[in-house]
């Protein structure tokens, strides 16, 4: 019963009320009996009461006379419910009107409040109790005073109720009543609220189920409470993500089938025209030589690109720190991206101010950040373009600028150049190869290069305009210089 959040939260909205009904009910009866409708009844007979002293103070010569006693009771016609009985001033029965009571006629009576009724005070008593049901009786005790007011005795008037039930039978009615609703709406609502909230839970954990056994992976409606929401939103957001990572599975694949099928069929060629005398011709022999290097120098790339994003995936970027001076070092990285630029024909500026001071960095893996961005400004710059490397340092950091006059990256393509696998569209990530245009690379080397700039701390920024180039700005925070 307990081992469904549906049944707890319903049990949730009963129980409560199960236990705060009675006592609001019980409370709220006792008020009414206790605070009204008993006060109301003990004034009711206080009235009898003083009635009947005033006519026994009138005729106090006849006072003990049970004949008096009973033409007086005759005459003032009460309510038979009411026993009226006439005691002495010390506490003896000398008359009561139920016959019950004829064997104890003269019988001293211990009362409650006879003191204070010898002393000339009337009073009005009752043993009401909210746990006490049934023989509820009130009485009122009033003396009854000679011509001298000397108290010669008193009267007592009781009412008795059998049971509270026949005197407030509807006030409790009434309360059970409104407790009973209470109690029903509490259900149903509690009811209505645990569904809504189970049913969500539910298609939440099949969902998941689902994601778990590769059966449906379609987003959710976001609907129920917020937290509840929350949690929907999370399941959609990994929906998202394992369709994202689906889409990137299948682009590696392709990738890595394109991307090694046409070196790994450039050099069976080479390698078939070899074998048939092509090796007589040392014109032909040194241009196939030279283009099969090419093509094992793209695979060794590929593979590189591979380890550095299973790496990556691992999150085992590690670092060789060493002491880096731009000056010193930088033109060494530059200079075989110096001769890629030139054989294309293009315009090549490097300004690296010679005073900037050194950084710890890791040397092998910031030349590959930089040889990711050159080899990317030198592909998609034309013939006759310009590659700018520029670099410089503040208090704070240093930074390396790679500027191209390609035809630049569009807004909408910005970040998603920084994802895995990610190749655009547009003129820009196209190349031409044997009069057609092919895709270049497998979408890796600005990923790559982002990554390794957030481990040594810095950043990657892109700010580029279509048509009008683009330019990466990598920068790395200098703790403290070396």
């Amino acid at each position: 019963m307990f081992r469904t959040l549906r049944n707890r939260l319903i049990l949730s909205q009963v129980i409560p009320l199960l236990v705060i009904l009675p006592l609001m009910g019980g409370a709220l009866v006792y008020t009414l009996e206790r605070q009204f409708l008993i006060p109301q009844l003990a004034k009711n007979l206080l009235g009898d009461a003083r009635m009947l002293a005033e006519i026994s103070s009138a005729e106090f010569e006849l006072w003990g006379d049970p004949v008096l006693f009973k033409n007086m009771v005759r005459r003032v016609q009460l309510d038979p419910d009411i026993t009226v009985m006439f005691f002495s001033s010390d506490g003896r029965l000398l008359f009561s009107s139920d016959a019950a009571d004829a064997p104890r006629l003269g019988e001293r009576f211990s009362l409650a409040g006879l003191e204070s009724v010898q002393a000339g005070q009337e009073l009005a008593l009752t043993n009401y109790s909210i746990l006490r049901l049934r023989n509820v009786r009130v009485d009122v005790l009033e003396p009854v005073v000679d011509a001298s007011l000397s108290v010669i005795g008193f009267v007592r008037v009781t009412y008795r109720v059998a049971s509270v039930y026949e005197s407030f039978g509807k006030v409790r009615t009434l309360v059970l009543g409104v407790m009973a609703l209470g109690l029903v709406v509490s259900v149903v609502l509690g009811t209505w609220l645990a569904i809504s909230i189970s049913r969500p839970v539910r298609r939440v954990t099949q969902a998941i189920y689902n994601l778990a056994a590769d059966q449906r992976r379609e987003p959710l409606p976001v609907t129920g409470p917020e937290e509840l929401r929350s949690q929907v939103q999370a399941v959609n957001f990994l929906v998202e993500q394992l369709h994202s990572l689906e889409q990137a599975r299948r682009q590696l694949l392709a990738n890595l089938v394109h991307e090694l099928g046409r070196p790994l069929g450039a050099l069976r060629s080479a390698i078939h025209a070899l074998s048939r005398g092509a090796s007589q011709d040392a014109q032909l022999l040194s241009d196939l030589t030279r283009g099969m290097d090419n093509e094992t120098t793209a695979m060794q790339r590929l593979l590189d690109d591979l380890a550095n994003l299973y790496d990556q995936e691992l999150g085992r970027l590690e670092l060789d720190r060493q002491p880096v001076v731009p000056a010193e070092w930088l033109p060494g990285v530059l200079q075989p991206w110096e001769a890629a630029a030139r054989e294309k024909r293009l315009d090549w500026q490097v300004d690296i101010p010679p005073g900037l001071g050194a950084f710890s960095a890791d040397p092998l893996r910031l030349s590959q950040v930089i040889g990711n961005l050159l080899n990317n400004a030198i592909q998609y710059t034309p013939p006759g373009g310009m590659v700018t490397v520029t670099a410089g340092a503040s208090q704070a950091e240093f930074w390396l600028r790679v500027r191209d006059t390609g035809p630049g990256i569009p807004p909408e393509e910005a970040e998603r150049v920084f994802l895995p696998f990610y190749r655009g569209n547009q003129g820009r990530r196209q190349g031409r190869g044997q009069g057609r245009e092919i895709k270049q690379g497998m979408g890796l080397g600005l990923s790559i290069a982002r990554d390794l700039a957030i481990a040594h701390g810095g950043r990657l920024e892109l700010d580029s305009t279509p048509s009008a180039g683009s330019t990466f700005t990598l920068s790395l925070p200098i703790a403290e210089r070396v």
